[in-house]
């Protein structure tokens, strides 16, 4: 079988809604790789959500962005132990579905966890398909072998995708290039090819262990849809004082990026995030050798990065037992 004849190919059906496939409120749209699904230069990130007072409070941040042009959401099953998900779930009643390329995320390593995740998590969105799943924090050498092994979370994926609860299927991880790149190696190994890969991209990453460098071009080669994440590294960036918010996010939408997940917790931060993607304007060679140059001292051994550097960022090696 080769990648082109993959089973990670969708499967339409006659229930896919009609969405927004234009640029909605001046935000602009991109194609996610070969799959040509329009969707949002931003895509609002699941972590923050969940982390407001009240459900009411995440539910109007989810439906501002959808009512101003943001249509690619980003969740996970583990995300503030489900709750991102049951309050995007509560959002997209009322016809918001219909406006949104829905995706999330599971932890699971075998089929029988990674099935009961990924069914766990359409009870809690409240929907009997998303548009993306993807497997969650590829970050040990060992889990793609886990994944793509026999009775391993890949045939949960596609038995999802046969049944119409998942439309593509994609990877995500945040530690390290090459453990993506086996990732990669062993799809095409088993003659499977991913629809999407999510992955840190930001001004500092260019300096150290850069996804940049070495996984984007790869994902561009073959069309495979790029989700840029960690624009500010989990606010930590910023933290250099040599960077603006908004720098961040322009920077990433310069990349070859189909989306650019960001995490917005407040109005006023999706707000910023917004207005980053109508006034973006592709950057000159001038601006990105300014950017790389103010980031080059502070991005040294990844500094700024901790969740390529350290276990801050790595939620299943708390929570070993969610592989499975």
């Amino acid at each position: 079988m080769t990648p082109e004849d993959s089973p990670s190919k969708p499967r339409k059906s006659d229930r896919d809604p009609v969405r927004s496939t234009g640029s909605g409120e001046g935000i602009p749209y991109r194609t996610l790789g070969r799959t040509g699904e329009k969707v949002s230069l931003i895509g609002l990130g699941g972590s923050h959500i969940g982390m407001q007072p009240t459900e009411q409070e995440s539910i109007r941040i989810i439906r501002t962005a959808l009512d101003n042009g943001v249509n690619f959401l980003d969740n996970s099953w583990d995300y503030h132990d489900g709750e991102s998900e049951i309050r995007m779930g509560k959002a997209l009643g009322d016809g918001y579905r219909f406006k949104a390329f829905l995706m999330t995320k599971f932890d699971g390593r075998t089929r029988e966890s990674a099935a009961r995740q990924i069914d766990e998590s359409l009870r809690r969105l409240k929907t009997d398909y998303v548009d993306l799943i993807q497997f969650h924090e590829i970050i040990r050498m060992e889990d793609p072998d886990r994944i793509f092994s026999h009775s391993g979370a890949l045939e949960a994926a596609l038995r999802a995708q046969e049944a119409g609860k998942a439309r593509y299927i994609g990877f995500t991880g945040h530690k390290s290039p090459d453990i993506h790149l086996r990732m990669m190696e062993l799809a095409a190994d088993n003659g499977f090819r991913f629809d999407a890969v999510q992955m840190p991209l930001n001004v500092m990453d260019a300096h150290y262990e850069s996804f940049e460098k070495r996984v984007l071009p790869v994902l561009v080669k073959e069309e495979i849809g790029v989700l840029g994440m960690k624009s500010m590294g989990g606010q930590i960036i910023l933290k250099s004082n040599v960077v603006t918010p908004v720098e961040c996010l322009h920077y990433v939408m310069n990349l070859p990026t189909s989306v650019v997940i960001t995490g917005c917790d407040s109005l006023p931060i999706l707000e910023q995030a917004l207005e980053a993607a109508r006034s973006f304007r592709p950057m000159d060679d001038d601006v990105i050798s300014a950017i790389l140059a103010k980031t080059a001292a502070a991005a040294n051994q990844g500094r700024f990065e901790l969740y390529k550097t350290s276990d801050t960022f790595d939620s299943t090696h708390r929570n070993p037992q969610w592989l499975g």
